[in-house]
């Protein structure tokens, strides 16, 4: 392919599964383009929306996917893997204490000193001096009650979340398939 047709940045194709619906919403499911145009030579996928941008070689011309789909159903988790990222999206990237949403850590509700285990449900998003303020006490002994008790989510609870906090680049070609709390025009 040729080189100068595209940036390896540029370009990136959204991924929806067979059910067209993203397989991923955060972060969103995105192939480069040089990933969304080997599955398209491997027939793993269908071009839903093209970019106006070409590569070419010597033998051949085409236009780089922005919207793919796999031709074969992948069915996702139920339940999405314990990360602090995921602790964060599940509170939505806010304390649960006091609301805020910057210098952010998490904390064990039972702390560990106390036989607290490290689980969706005894782990809240956690601003640093809620955190320390909390320190090894209870919450209810202290008032600090979070605002929303820890739970284990489900994926598609996760992906709700994930609309909530767009990329800061979606392709025009992207939005019918992203649904993002976007005014629409008249």
């Amino acid at each position: 392919m040729n080189a100068h047709a595209a940036k390896p940045d540029s370009f990136p194709a959204l991924v929806l599964n067979a059910d067209f619906r993203p397989l991923s919403y955060y972060p969103l499911s995105l192939w480069s383009w040089q990933e969304s145009v080997k599955a398209v030579f491997l027939d793993r996928v269908n071009i839903v929306s093209e970019y106006e941008r070409t590569v070419r070689s010597t033998s051949f011309e085409m236009q780089l996917p922005s919207v793919v789909s796999l031709k074969t159903y992948v069915k996702p988790a139920l339940y999405p893997a314990f990360t602090r990222f995921n602790v964060f999206l599940r509170d939505r990237f806010s304390c649960q204490y006091c609301g805020i949403k910057d210098d952010l850590t998490f904390d064990h509700l039972i702390p560990r000193s106390r036989g607290g285990l490290t689980r969706w449900d005894n782990v809240v998003t956690a601003c640093a001096p809620c955190n320390l303020r909390k320190g090894a006490e209870m919450p209810w002994d202290i008032e600090m009650r979070p605002h929303q008790m820890p739970y284990r989510p489900t994926v598609f609870e996760l992906h709700r979340n994930g609309r909530l906090f767009p990329p800061n680049y979606l392709h025009d070609s992207w939005l019918d398939y992203l649904y993002w709390d976007t005014e629409l025009e008249p």
